[in-house]
């Protein structure tokens, strides 16, 4: 629920709260001399001295800054107010992928092939640039109401490198979001492109049959399914996905590495060979609506 207060935080007249999470909070803000709306995010109070979350704060401006692209949401400023820090980026009014599959599933359906061809966009010019997500999921995706989507939160975005990952924390630490993990990064091991698919394919399974793959009673029992357990097939839960794509899909969810696509671009060529739908969902009736469907 938005709500208005009066401030700035250097050039950035604070509008709206727009969203608050666990650690931070989403301004909607206005820059003065630019003339132009931006999304201005700030820890809560009580995070504003603790390093481990100023670090990740810091961290996400030093990813975002150098990407430029129409699927990646733009960084444009990291600094301080008054000892308070924040970060500025490029305003993009949209709900998350999380709040569009259990809000308007059947709004969005017809334009599952299109979302899927944009995430794997955003991941590949990622990739292109030396960086891995690591947080791959479906909240981490925003989408308007014309379909268009944008990757948001790199603060666990980790270089493409060899060996162990030590990213802000041990070996023995897991960091990203349990549903979504590839078995490699549990074990804290080497990462590279291949783990942010595997996090695809888990994001792509929950919007085709509105669940993810593995769940479980305890953190680590969920763990432990993506470290031994086979998913179920998506085809088994929405009747309409093809055999082909399921398997595409399948494969992305390989326990290691080299049984998945070799890339997130050659998954994405591959997707492009295959129909996902038996039939093409159609576009809901109304006014405001597209009615081109894109290809299924």
């Amino acid at each position: 629920m938005a709500s208005a207060t009066p401030g700035h935080l250097g050039p950035y007249r604070l509008l709206n709260v727009v969203n608050t999470g666990q650690t931070s909070r989403i301004w909607q803000a206005y820059h003065d001399i630019d003339q132009k709306l931006c999304g201005i995010k700030v820890l809560l109070e009580e995070f504003r001295r603790n390093r481990e979350h100023l670090n990740y704060l810091k961290h996400e401006w030093l990813v975002g800054e150098s990407l430029k692209h129409p699927r990646i949401i733009r960084m444009y400023d990291y600094a301080f107010s008054k000892g308070e820090p924040y970060l500025a980026m490029e305003w993009f009014s949209a709900p998350n992928l999380k709040h569009r599959l259990r809000y308007d599933y059947e709004r969005f359906e017809y334009q599952f092939p299109k979302f899927i061809e944009q995430m794997c966009e955003a991941l590949v010019a990622l990739h292109g640039e030396g960086w891995i997500h690591r947080d791959v999921k479906p909240d981490n995706f925003l989408v308007s109401d014309t379909g268009e989507m944008k990757l948001i939160d790199f603060a666990l975005a980790q270089r493409i490198k060899g060996g162990v990952s030590r990213f802000l924390g041990s070996r023995s630490k897991v960091q990203g979001t349990r549903s979504y993990m590839s078995p490699e990064q549990i074990r804290g091991l080497a990462l590279d492109g291949r783990s942010d698919l595997y996090s695809l394919g888990c994001t792509i399974y929950e919007m085709l049959t509105g669940k993810a793959p593995f769940t479980g009673t305890s953190a680590n029992e969920l763990l432990m399914k993506h470290l031994r357990s086979s998913p179920p097939t998506i085809e088994s839960s929405n009747r309409n996905v093809t055999l082909e794509f399921g398997d595409l899909v399948r494969r992305c969810l390989a326990k290691t590495p080299a049984g998945r696509p070799k890339s997130v671009a050659d998954f994405l060529t591959e997707m492009r060979m295959v129909r996902i739908f038996r039939s093409a969902p159609k576009p809901p009736e109304g006014p405001d609506q597209n009615t081109e469907p894109p290809g299924a």
